[in-house]
């Protein structure tokens, strides 16, 4: 069974889902630059035939932006935008859901075990893994720890604590795990800890990546990524993603 997606099907309408083992899941997860702030344009903001967001019911519907739902009146393009649609063209046969479980201004302590967001984010993924299979997942956070000395320089040993954690619960050991690197025009004191933190991360764990944020620019606020840099930063988050999955696969 596939998904088919009528032309004139609202955006709020739930979908069909394939079976199980054609439906796949990926977790997006960190503060606002993982749920986006990009500004939509409601013209071309149409989605992938194959490519379903979970909404805030619970619900799988057809991933148009924006995908999360944390802060609604300023949530955007982010860079689920772009990663579901290149992951879902290298794998014709599937479907693809998105669990956006971002939320914006978080630090890190909430998304290790025990945290109020890891926790939300193990519970929607162990219910939809009645219905799909885990296949990953994208994270972006940093921002919120690059200021405090002793957030920036415990946080490689704290988010690789995480992954083991979050694979664990999720009965995924083999999980691929792509982070993003902080933007180039952010410019708080850790922010290079953080992402030599990532880099040492990818170096040492198993099944994890780094997505460059190289060349992309911010909005106005110099905090958060454009639309069309979320959108290339998905790109890379997938050009990630498959390569883990190649690596796995050659195994």
């Amino acid at each position: 069974m596939t998904v088919v997606l009528s032309p004139l099907l609202a955006a709020d309408k739930t979908a069909e889902l394939p079976e199980k083992e054609k439906f796949h899941i990926y977790l997006l997860i960190g503060q606002s630059n993982m749920a986006g702030r990009g500004k939509v344009d409601p013209a071309s903001n149409k989605a992938h035939p194959r490519v379903l967001k979970l909404d805030k019911a619970g619900n799988w519907v057809p991933a148009t932006d924006p995908l999360h739902f944390d802060k609604p009146k300023i949530a955007g393009v982010g860079p689920g935008s772009g990663f579901g649609p290149v992951i879902a063209d290298a794998y014709p046969e599937v479907t693809i859901g998105l669990i956006p479980a971002a939320v914006g201004g978080t630090p890190l302590s909430r998304w290790v075990k025990g945290g109020d967001l890891y926790e939300r984010a193990v519970k929607l993924a162990k219910e939809n893994q009645k219905k799909g299979v885990i296949k990953g997942a994208i994270w972006h956070q940093g921002e919120g720890d690059s200021s405090n000395p002793k957030l920036y320089n415990s946080y490689q040993k704290r988010l690789s604590g995480m992954i083991a954690d979050l694979r664990t619960d999720l009965g995924e050991p083999d999980m691929p795990f792509v982070m993003g690197e902080l933007g180039e025009f952010f410019t708080r004191p850790g922010a290079p800890t953080v992402n030599q933190a990532l880099h040492g991360i990818a170096k040492e764990v198993p099944a994890t990546a780094v997505a460059s944020s190289k060349g992309l620019p911010a909005k106005s606020d110099q905090v958060h990524f454009n639309a069309e840099s979320e959108r290339e930063f998905g790109k890379r988050y997938a050009a990630q993603m498959l390569k883990l999955q190649k690596q796995a696969a050659e195994k």
